[in-house]
């Protein structure tokens, strides 16, 4: 019974979280939809909590992906891939590569939590790039399965 109590209490948190992130899953629909025409393929990522639009044509990066609430764009043909993060880019991170899907779940559920809140936080935070906490806590949750919250104890700092 307590179980099943657990189970209902979370259904119901995604669903708000889902609803408070939906601004934000809005424009990346729109995005996705436009990018439909120039060869994306939608497919629906339940695991990811996310409707995620592979091959999505872009004329900044060849293989990257783009959260936007419950909607995650990416160039490649396949979220199941492991990729280099911003600190290996860096020269900072010793570790191996992380799953791409790991890594853009943790951005759905960072949403999920901030809604509308999400974009300026991670832009107050320093945007694209290996000091951004939030990018931090994506690559720790892709690692480890645990801490996509930015603010978590000891996530300050990236790794040397």
């Amino acid at each position: 019974m307590r179980a099943q109590r657990w189970r209902g209490a979370r259904t119901a948190l995604r669903m708000l979280g889902v609803a408070w992130a939906l601004p934000n899953t809005l424009v990346g629909l729109v995005a996705g939809a436009i990018g439909l025409a120039f060869g994306a393929r939608p497919s629906m990522r339940r695991a990811d909590l996310a409707i995620a639009f592979a091959h999505f044509p872009t004329p900044f990066a060849r293989d990257g992906a783009l959260v936007l609430g419950n909607a995650i764009l990416h160039t490649g043909a396949s979220l199941d891939c492991d990729c280099e993060t911003y600190a290996h880019r860096a020269g900072l991170a010793c570790e191996p590569p992380v799953r791409l899907c790991d890594h853009e779940r943790a951005h759905v559920l960072q949403y999920m939590a901030l809604g509308p809140l999400f974009l300026p936080l991670y832009f107050l935070c320093g945007g694209i790039g290996v000091r951004n906490r939030f990018e931090r806590a994506a690559d720790r949750y892709a690692r480890s399965g645990r801490g996509w919250w930015p603010w978590a104890a000891g996530a300050d700092r990236p790794r040397r």
